[in-house]
């Protein structure tokens, strides 16, 4: 078996035959298969949609002619109101109504009818009252005690008893359906009240009525069963469901319904169509709430037919197409293997021809017993023609090729060498680009820097003499606003060595600043006053945890740039608003030792990507679109002249941290001089 399975594969897999019966026969099985899945969905819906709404069409009868017994109902009391008999009573004889209207019911085929005086409204609910005061005839459904029961009529508690299946409990409430008409007197009075109805619990021919009316004969699949059920809140209290859907034996009275339909229609007061296991098969089935007069659920109507019969037919017609469609494939497939065995007789000659050929040996096809001007047959002879042909080329290549290798193998070893050679030139060449791209860059902002930098002090002396002349003019008054005033002064202090440093970055070489011992604290302490200031109408919480005790080499007005700068790219971080926290420590060394301090600036933020955190020290990198790309460039060249570093860590969507390491004593080389190019600016 294995051996013929590996035949027919290699066949398939090398012989041309065979290998254009498949490619004939794939599209074909495709296709087929295609229509199959296409047709199997369609028809699934199709089918189980139509199942569904006719379900939803049964229900709908089967409420209709709930409405219309309920209707009949009502007009069978009514006529008992209207006989001669009840007429003569009301008339004359009043004392013997209610035993006599008692009698009546079997006659008029209700369970029981009761006549109340006027003086029993008060007995019936609210909603009930205002109709009967309103001469309105009302019939509607209700659940009653035994107690209730048995005060209507004392046949109906025994009557309407349910042994639950399975569950060794009795259910003596009874759910029926009633109806209410008002009598008056000649004045316009309610005088009496005939109430009367009939029982549902156990009611086999009212369910068995309901169902001859929403199936028909031949309405359903041959096999199907429909079935409709009367409930009292869950349990089946009526109903033509079989106890064996198999053997059609009993009746389903006493069984309760399931979770997913008691908790949708009971529950919530849906109306409920799919597929449902009722009692011991599956039906295709349609729920709707019953309600009372108040309009609490106190049970449901239910319509369904067997679901297998149906599926039987869908999976019969199945069948049917699939091995329709397999009769079609053996006939293409013979079709095609035929015409393909006499199409391809000479090309498998030719195959081996060539197969011959690559062994080494020399054969031609020849004559392939076709017509004259077969193209097949022409196709042969040119075949052998450039066989002749090749024969003689392969002479004249053997001779060239030995000349070919030493020549190839020269100009390669040269062009490897010009290749590198360009690689390198190549990747100068980019280097030297960048670098002149920057500084045209810098040279412009050097220009833009100095006048800018003359352009701010001209304000800023204005500003220091108004001040001046104020405290002047203000003598002892200026105690009150002191702190203020000094405010100023540092503040106008702080523009001039900012401008006076803007001046000297224009102006080759770097800038001359003095470095001296500082304590971080009160440095931060500054910083975050500017910052509070420039971000009062900003939602940001600041919080500081100032630690460090180390004092380190540092220029004050410098490393305030620094700390404003990271503080403001976190508090822009994160949207303007959230909690950015700024933190000091002494720098450990692996030791313990004090080497110097450190600074953490802790926003939470969007976060840095890798790939960003390798570019934002670059100048001119940013992805704001108000940024200019210098403010981490410039500190980082700035804590670098203290010989110190700045290190990010950042998480995509929590936050960044930014940490400023400074050592105890500053860089002896770059202590003095920070140069631009260091600095990124």
């Amino acid at each position: 078996m294995k051996q013929c399975i590996a035949i027919w594969v290699r066949r398939f897999r090398t012989m041309v035959r065979y290998r254009l019966l498949l490619l004939t026969s794939v599209p074909i099985v495709i296709t087929l298969l295609a229509l199959i899945a296409l047709t199997m969905y369609w028809t699934v819906m199709y089918t189980w949609q139509n199942a569904l709404m006719n379900a939803r069409a049964d229900l709908a009868v089967a409420h209709h002619s709930m409405a219309l017994l309920q209707k009949e109902q009502r007009m069978r009391l009514g006529s008992l109101t209207e006989s001669y008999p009840f007429q003569t009573l009301l008339r004359e004889d009043q004392s013997q109504m209610i035993d006599w209207v008692k009698q009546q019911a079997v006659e008029y085929d209700l369970d029981f009818v009761v006549i109340h005086p006027a003086s029993a409204l008060g007995e019936f609910p609210k909603a009930n009252r205002q109709l009967l005061q309103k001469g309105q005839e009302q019939t509607f459904f209700e659940r009653l005690t035994a107690n209730e029961l048995d005060y209507l009529h004392s046949d109906l508690p025994a009557r309407a008893q349910i042994p639950l299946l399975n569950e060794n409990t009795l259910v003596s409430d009874g759910l029926i359906s009633r109806s209410l008409i008002p009598i008056f007197n000649q004045y316009g009075d309610l005088q009496w009240i005939v109430d009367g109805g009939i029982l549902l619990n156990n009611s086999t021919q009212l369910v068995d009525r309901i169902r001859d009316l929403v199936y028909a004969s031949d309405t359903l699949p041959e096999g199907s069963l429909g079935t409709v059920t009367l409930f009292m809140s869950d349990i089946r209290v009526s109903t033509n469901v079989p106890l064996d859907s198999s053997q059609l034996n009993g009746r389903a009275v006493g069984t309760r319904v399931s979770d997913d339909v008691k908790e949708s229609v009971l529950k919530l007061g849906e109306m409920w169509v799919d597929r449902a296991f009722v009692y011991d098969d599956w039906y295709v089935s349609a729920y709707e709430p019953l309600k009372d007069y108040n309009g609490n659920i106190i049970g449901m109507l239910y319509t369904g037919y067997l679901e297998w019969p149906m599926i039987k037919i869908y999976l019969t017609n199945i069948v049917e197409l699939g091995v329709g469609i397999l009769m079609v494939l053996l006939i293409s497939g013979v079709v095609v293997y035929r015409g393909a065995r006499d199409l391809f007789r000479p090309i498998e000659k030719m195959h081996q021809v060539v197969s011959a050929i690559q062994l080494g040996l020399d054969r031609r096809i020849g004559s392939l017993d076709l017509t004259r001007g077969h193209e097949l047959q022409i196709l042969g002879k040119q075949f052998d023609t450039m066989l002749d042909q090749l024969h003689q080329r392969n002479e004249a290549i053997k001779q060239a090729s030995a000349q070919l290798e030493d020549k190839v193998q020269r100009r390669t070893q040269s062009l490897s060498e010009k290749t590198e050679e360009l690689e390198q030139h190549i990747k100068l060449l980019n280097q030297a680009r960048t670098q002149l791209v920057s500084n045209e860059k810098l040279a412009a902002l050097g220009e833009l820097t100095a006048g800018i930098a003359h352009e701010i002090n001209n304000p800023t002396a204005v500003i220091l003499g108004n001040v001046e002349l104020m405290q002047f003019e203000l003598g002892d008054e200026t105690e009150r606003v002191s702190e203020e005033l000094e405010a100023i002064h540092e503040q106008i202090d702080r523009i001039r060595n900012i401008t006076r440093s803007l001046l000297q970055y224009s102006r080759q070489g770097g800038v001359q600043d003095e470095v001296t011992w500082q304590h971080l604290n009160p440095i931060i302490e500054e910083s975050l006053t500017l910052v509070r200031s420039g971000t009062k109408k900003f939602d940001i919480e600041i919080h500081t945890d100032l630690n460090a005790r180390c004092c380190v080499e540092v220029n004050r007005h410098q490393m305030l740039q620094v700390l404003v700068n990271l503080q403001m790219n976190g508090i822009h971080a994160m949207d303007d608003r959230g909690v950015l926290r700024v933190c000091t420590d002494d720098w450990l060394d692996e030791s313990g030792q004090t080497i110097g301090a450190m600074v953490k600036v802790i926003d939470h933020g969007c976060g840095i990507s890798e790939d960003q955190i390798e570019r934002i020290f670059n100048p001119f990198y940013t992805t704001r679109r108000s940024g200019t790309g210098l403010g981490l460039s410039v500190s980082q060249g700035i804590v670098s002249g203290f010989g110190g570093e700045i290190v990010v860590d950042s998480e995509i969507g929590k936050g960044s941290i930014f940490t400023v390491y400074l050592p105890e004593k500053a860089n002896s080389d770059n202590m003095v001089v920070v140069d631009l190019e260091k600095m990124g600016c």
